[in-house]
């Protein structure tokens, strides 16, 4: 596919880096929230950019758009980011047309997901897709892909169960509380900040200990209420964490700032601490660990634990990348179908300017012509010619671009591109 005619731009591209080359610290450097990401959007506008999705979790920051050079995508992301291009090229990857297209789908459908078959992502993609259109910057390619992802997504879910059994980076969270606190039941946990992560582990944890042992922090009060009355759990003001803290056990950090919460100074416990960090970039400082009786835990060592319910989910891998492949040939064939379009078209109209010119000929000629009947006949003619040409350029073993450059030399075709 050298050329998709379907953008001012020739070659889609994908830019991005995520958790398998960059760590935490260095997502955090690369992280978009809504702001920068509308303000890169409009940025790639004003670049003449005409299709781009922008994507940002704990887990990946990825640019997929057209340009003329996966470049310019960089420097977007690194003009509306702290992270320099030399940090970037450190841990990215570029991935360019077909690749790019299997990248986003991979991405979408849970697999390249830090925790395989975690579906969080596609909600994401479909914000990422929304926001993109609302801007004016979501040409009929980047729809009609995003909608693919969407429908193999939701075809892996309902078609294997690479997402049954609970994993996540919430139940591994609970997992380890489990593991490693002894007599959880009897224990405080502060949960301060109202992340998604955050609350799904509280959710979790719910499960496992008593309401009452739950106390909830959040910058905003009535955030924090809201979240705790579906809970039924306990708020305090934010002028109370480091006296939470003092008689806490377990402190869940979900508060999503763009810098560190927690920092050493706020800690201070006689008895063991456990804290999770489930934030990018970190929320707590890496300094907190230095600390007597402090255990701090980051969401990358959660991520990486496996257990049966992982390996349970790998043997549905094969099924899922064949969905995957049956959606993605269909949005080929689309692409294809777009890319002759316009040569299609010429040769249509090239058609009925010859056939017009005869029929105008013969209608002088002949004064016994039916110019009606003519009509009828010659358009099937016409329909049944260029469906030939239409079916050929769809034939899996056709260089399509040869076959458009032949088709419109020899019948001098003048192309409308737009």
């Amino acid at each position: 596919m050298k050329d998709y005619h379907i953008s001012k731009h020739h070659s889609f591209y994908t830019i991005g880096l995520n958790y398998k080359k960059a760590d935490a610290v260095v997502r955090g450097k690369f992280s978009l929230d809504d702001n920068a990401i509308s303000a890169l959007l409009a940025q790639a506008k004003d670049q003449d950019i005409d299709g781009l999705l922008a994507t940002s979790t704990c887990n990946r920051t990825e640019l997929h758009g057209f340009a003329q050079h996966p470049f310019q995508l960089i420097k977007l992301l690194c003009d509306n980011t702290t992270g320099t291009v030399e940090e970037f090229q450190e841990v990215a990857y570029v991935y360019k047309n077909n690749e790019a297209i299997g990248h986003l789908f991979r991405v979408g459908t849970g697999l390249d997901s830090q925790i395989l078959g975690d579906f969080e992502i596609i909600s994401q993609l479909k914000q990422s897709f929304n926001r993109s259109k609302k801007m004016g910057i979501a040409n009929p390619f980047i729809e009609r892909l995003t909608n693919s992802v969407i429908q193999a997504s939701k075809r892996i879910k309902n078609e294997t169960e690479i997402s049954s059994g609970a994993t996540s980076v919430a139940f591994a969270s609970v997992q380890y509380i489990l593991r490693n606190v002894p007599d959880i039941t009897s224990k405080n946990i502060l949960l301060f900040g109202t992340g998604k992560i955050g609350r799904n582990t509280c959710e979790n944890l719910i499960k496992h200990t008593k309401k009452n042992q739950i106390t909830l922090i959040n910058r905003t009060k009535d955030k924090a209420e809201r979240i705790a009355g579906k809970f039924d759990l306990v708020v305090k003001d934010y002028g109370d964490l480091q006296t939470e803290i003092r008689t806490s056990d377990v402190l869940v950090v979900a508060t999503g700032a763009q810098s560190p919460t927690i920092c050493k100074e706020m800690v201070y416990t006689k008895k063991p601490l456990l804290i999770l960090d489930l934030s990018i970039p970190k929320n707590v400082s890496d300094d907190v660990s230095e600390l007597e009786n402090v255990t701090v835990i980051h969401l990358d060592h959660l991520s990486q634990m496996t257990d049966e319910t992982l390996a349970r989910r790998k043997q549905f891998v094969p099924k899922a990348e064949s969905i995957i492949e049956t959606v993605k040939a269909d949005f080929i064939q689309w692409l294809e179908t777009r890319k002759f379009a316009p040569v299609i078209k010429a040769l249509k109209s090239k058609l009925k300017t010859m056939k017009d010119e005869e029929m105008d000929y013969q209608s002088k000629k002949r004064a016994d012509f039916d110019a009606q009947q003519a009509d009828i006949i010659s358009d099937r003619i016409i329909q049944k010619i260029t469906k030939q040409f239409a079916n050929h350029l769809k034939g899996d073993h056709v260089d399509a671009d040869s076959s458009l450059a032949l088709i419109q030399k020899v019948f001098q075709l003048e192309i409308d591109t737009q």
